[in-house]
């Protein structure tokens, strides 16, 4: 979000070229229509899935409970960014920050799902794990 402005504070302070308007327009667009889909991160933690979504839920990953053999609390790397990325071993889902919870699934492949709070995202997903029962939906954005 702070890139986009930044980027259009910045554009409207140095007068463009007559040429240059349907560029800054289309880049503008651009921008606002990826910080609208990838703005937030809504995760849903229930009896039978972790579902990662992001802003109105174009982009959605749905993950078994049956499928995750394990739960943990980790930090990533500063250069593996943020939206959808490949990582070693899995993918990354994160709109900000360095904080994750690393899901382990059955696969062997890993899942990591970006968050500001790690610490209440694992209790809930290690919740459903041991017990099945309620339904959370936890929003960061």
């Amino acid at each position: 979000m702070g890139i986009f402005i930044a980027i259009v504070l910045l554009s409207l302070a140095m007068p463009p070229n007559p040429g240059q308007i349907p560029l800054l327009a289309f880049t503008t667009v651009f921008l606002a229509l990826i910080t609208w889909i990838f703005g937030t991160l809504t995760v849903t933690v229930d009896n039978q899935w972790i579902t990662v979504a992001f802003g109105p839920g174009f982009v959605t990953k749905r993950i078994p409970i049956n499928s995750v053999t394990g739960c943990e609390v980790v930090r990533n790397k500063w250069w593996w960014g943020w939206g959808v990325r490949l990582i070693p071993g899995g993918l990354l889902f994160n709109v900000s920050g360095l904080h994750a919870v690393e899901l382990q699934l059955i696969s062997g492949s890993r899942i990591r799902i970006g968050t500001d709070e790690p610490e209440k995202l694992a209790f809930e997903i290690r919740n459903r794990l041991l017990t099945g029962a309620g339904q959370s939906t936890l929003d960061w954005a």
